[in-house]
């Protein structure tokens, strides 16, 4: 591991060194020192991780008061990115990392990684917030983190989780409610933190020259094999973070995972999945749901809207490039391109999850009528999909039946549904019969597309529930039972069911609120 700070090299840097909330122009970053925690401790780390990004030299001596801001990596200077954004569809302003300081930047193996601790103190970026972090919300971060990784979904990861020591006052609901709950810190790991806001910072600002160094930097460092940043070069970049980013929300709707708060500031550079705040995780398949109780009236980041606020964000950031492209066909064709390539993967996707290989002209209304059944069902999509693997072509229909409804979350409706879902599973079992593909091969093929084990939203809550009391066992327990979400694991099988009646509506596991 060797020290490479090249995103304060390349970019310039706040003049002011006042640690304050205000405006800061002309600049990508802060120089900031994370907050005093004496009292911090560490309570579970992602050993694998540590041993990837070559950390263990530091992981008996003095881990835990790098992990938590205590100390810094020799020769570097912690900081905070400067950034802007659009927030549920409207211009923010100027926002950055207003709990985020970097205190890291080296290369392993060639490849550059960033280290960031999250909730460990103010920053010139946190408004009127204090940039610390509560337990429930950095463990819910932290899991999902290295959850998603093993999904094989492109994420950020979370190196640790630990205690910092102290009480933060949160206001969960926004209700006027507001209590003290266990502060935490989570240091998390990724090539780049930098996000569609950055550009728009710049953009907004009007600041072209920084705006180039920003796009220079990141093209020569993430995009290298795109040659030379040009006007050409620059449209080419567009086209390959829409490319990723396309492929990043296609992961999240084959495994059903709802992010809650799409804004630009949270969209990476480089197609990861960042930024785990209000997210959810869909049981019910409902296009319509989102876990962000700040997003319950407008449901702009529900699931089923997802992949078009991708291309929203990226028409932003298409705007934010214009100063150094001016032309627009070239951006628009970027943006067209993703409009009609989204479908294809999508139905590609799909096929992928009920089995099929090959493609018919008949596929989009099967699918199409799938997702409608399983619509009106309200049926938890793990389940379902993971169990239709199972199924039979030459098997009764009473085994057909049975695999439906075993994905039910009431029982009862079934018989509601049983005729959409006979008509539906006749033409299944006759395109798999057009398919001509083997049983084993396609089984094997589903259950390394569809997930058996996830951290279902109730889950997520049990941990934080026994965290608060001092019991990580089923931290670590969830931690490990998602290295392997693919695999059977019978000794795991009570986590692949459906969530408890308790769950539907409970605060902290249905819904969840930006207070963290």
């Amino acid at each position: 591991m060797g020290s490479n700070a090249t995103f304060t090299s390349a970019l310039p840097a706040d003049p002011i060194s006042r640690n304050v909330p205000r405006q800061v122009a002309n600049a990508a970053y802060s120089f900031v020192e994370p907050q005093n925690f004496p009292k911090a401790e560490l309570i579970h780390v992602s050993k694998d991780l540590v041993k990837a990004l070559e950390l263990n030299a530091f992981y008996e001596v003095k881990f835990k008061d790098l992990m938590t801001g205590q100390q810094n990596f020799k020769g570097t200077k912690p900081y905070a990115m400067c950034y802007a954004g659009h927030q549920f569809g409207n211009w923010a302003g100027q926002l950055g990392d207003g709990r985020a300081i970097n205190i890291a930047e080296f290369e392993v193996k060639d490849e550059p990684w960033v280290l960031q601790l999250k909730g460990a103190g103010k920053t010139p970026y946190s408004r009127g917030a204090d940039g610390l972090a509560v337990l429930r919300s950095s463990i819910r971060e932290y899991l999902m983190s290295e959850a998603m990784f093993h999904l094989g979904v492109p994420t950020t990861r979370a190196v640790s989780l630990a205690l910092s020591g102290e009480e933060v006052l949160r206001d969960i609901m926004y209700n006027g409610n507001s209590a003290y709950e266990k502060g935490a810190i989570v240091c998390r790991a990724a090539p780049s933190f930098v996000r569609f806001g950055n550009f728009e910072n710049f953009a907004a600002r009007g600041n072209q020259e920084n705006l180039k160094k920003l796009t220079d930097y990141i093209i020569t460092t993430f995009y290298s094999h795109l040659g030379q940043p040009n006007k050409e070069v620059y449209i080419q970049f567009l086209k390959e973070v829409a490319d990723r980013s396309l492929q990043m929300v296609l992961h999240w709707q084959r495994v059903g995972f709802v992010h809650g708060v799409m804004n630009t500031d949270n969209m990476s550079i480089l197609g990861l999945t960042i930024d785990y705040g209000p997210y959810g995780w869909l049981e019910n398949y409902d296009p319509g749901w989102t876990p962000n109780t700040t997003d319950a009236q407008n449901k702009r980041y529900r699931f089923g809207n997802q992949p078009s606020i991708v291309l929203w964000n990226l028409t932003q950031l298409a705007n934010a490039l214009y100063p150094l492209i001016e032309d627009a066909p070239a951006l628009e064709a970027v943006l067209d391109e993703f409009r009609t390539e989204y479908p294809k993967r999508y139905q590609s996707m799909m096929l992928q999850k009920i089995g099929l290989t090959d493609q018919q002209p008949d596929d989009t209304a099967l699918i199409n009528q799938l997702t409608e059944n399983m619509r009106h069902s309200e049926m938890d999509m793990t389940l379902f999909f993971r169990n239709l693997a199972k199924f039979n072509p030459d098997q009764p229909e009473a085994h057909w039946n049975q695999l439906i409804k075993d994905a039910y979350l009431t029982a009862d409706e079934f018989e509601k549904h049983l005729f959409n879902w006979k008509n539906w599973l006749q033409l299944y079992a006759a395109r798999i019969k057009v398919a001509n593909s083997d049983q084993q091969t396609r089984i094997e093929g589903m259950n390394k597309v569809n997930p058996k084990y996830v951290l279902r939203n109730y889950m997520a809550h049990l941990a934080n529930q026994d965290a608060e009391k001092g019991n990580y066992d089923l931290l670590n327990e969830f931690f490990e039972l998602l290295k392997h979400p693919y695999n059977e694991q019978p000794h795991n099988q009570k986590w692949f069911t459906k969530r408890p009646d308790w769950a539907k509506e409970k605060v902290g596991s249905s819904m969840l609120s930006c207070s963290s």
